[in-house]
């Protein structure tokens, strides 16, 4: 099974399990050994797969130069092509601590007819893994009002409005910049009885506010079908009757809020698109780009719609107005 991020908005991974994988069937004192490699954009999917065929227990594919200057941005939202891996990439394999690593790594390449690419692996101590992965995320407080809450915390606050999310396939908990922006933006603009668009919607987190905070219906697109199917679970743990679709079944129609918390290329693509979207009145939100690109995007959106000064957040920006 190949599960991947399905909101390349910013650098991620993709990530492909064993039904064996020590995450879900642990061993005691088990260690294990993973291996990494860079080969090209031709052969990480392929040789993902290989070394999942080959005895790997899991294996995950990044940026080769993720963090470094030549980081590469892959994306995909409604209505336009989706990259699918980095032009170079790191593959980083999982295997038991007893496996025969060099066997499997031959058999791999062998069977995909490479040569065996260079490659470093290290032991990894047996950890539990889920009270790891747990630890990494507290509730976040987005406002007085608004908190993010893992399904393994209590709200921190009873009396504010909390929305139940734990970290999971598509993009949006609430601890970027750019999903804090948008969350916020609605906390203090919503009035109540507004219809939302969330568009390039992942995981359904603003759709999700906005009825929390009182609007009375609220739609989200993503290109992703896991996205959606995430969106939609994350709907029915917090009792809103958000609706989630994939691009081609989004019902036709107008809102009074758009929200699009995208990357600067597509959100400049989609700017007609957007606008269409939005009623006459209506407001628009656009968030995942960078705080100096925010002068472009406004000259953009002011062909529609008159906007208010940018909010920054860590060098991201929040661009926001009224449709004319």
């Amino acid at each position: 099974m190949r599960i991947a991020q399905p909101k390349a908005r910013f650098p991620c991974f993709q990530t492909a399990c064993n039904p064996a994988n020590p995450i879900f069937f642990r061993k005691p004192d088990m260690t294990y050994r993973q291996t990494t490699f860079i080969v090209n954009e031709r052969t990480a999917e392929e040789f993902s797969d290989a070394l999942m065929a080959y005895g790997a227990l899991s294996a995950a594919i990044e940026d080769a130069y993720a963090g470094t200057e030549e980081e590469q941005a892959i994306f995909g939202e409604p209505g336009m092509p989706a990259e699918q891996v980095w032009q170079n990439s790191k593959v980083l394999a999982l295997f038991a601590g007893d496996a025969d690593v060099a066997a499997a790594i031959a058999a791999a390449a062998a069977s995909l007819g490479i040569a065996v690419p260079p490659y470093r692996s290290e032991e990894l101590p047996e950890q539990d893994w889920v009270r790891l992965t747990q630890s990494q995320f507290e509730p976040i407080r987005i406002s007085d009002r608004l908190w993010i809450t893992p399904s393994w915390h209590t709200a921190p606050d009873p009396a504010a409005v909390s929305l139940q999310l734990d970290p999971g396939l598509a993009f949006g908990t609430g601890s970027h910049p750019t999903t804090r922006l948008c969350l916020q933006w609605l906390d203090r603009h919503l009035k109540g009885g507004e219809t939302v668009l969330d568009y390039g919607c992942g995981s359904g987190i603003l759709a999700i506010a906005a009825l929390k905070l009182g609007a009375a219906a609220a739609d989200g697109t993503d290109i992703d079908p896991q996205a959606v199917s995430a969106a939609q679970s994350n709907a029915a743990t917090n009792a809103v009757p958000a609706r989630f679709f994939l691009p081609d079944a989004l019902p036709a129609g107008q809102y009074g809020i758009v929200l699009a918390n995208i990357l600067a290329n597509p959100l400049r693509l989609l700017a007609a698109l957007l606008a269409e979207r939005t009623q006459q009145g209506g407001r628009i939100v656009l968030s995942g780009l960078l705080a100096e690109q925010a002068g472009e995007l406004s000259a953009v959106y002011s062909q529609w719609f008159d906007l208010d000064p940018a909010v920054s957040d860590e060098g991201w920006a929040c661009l926001s107005g009224v449709k004319r």
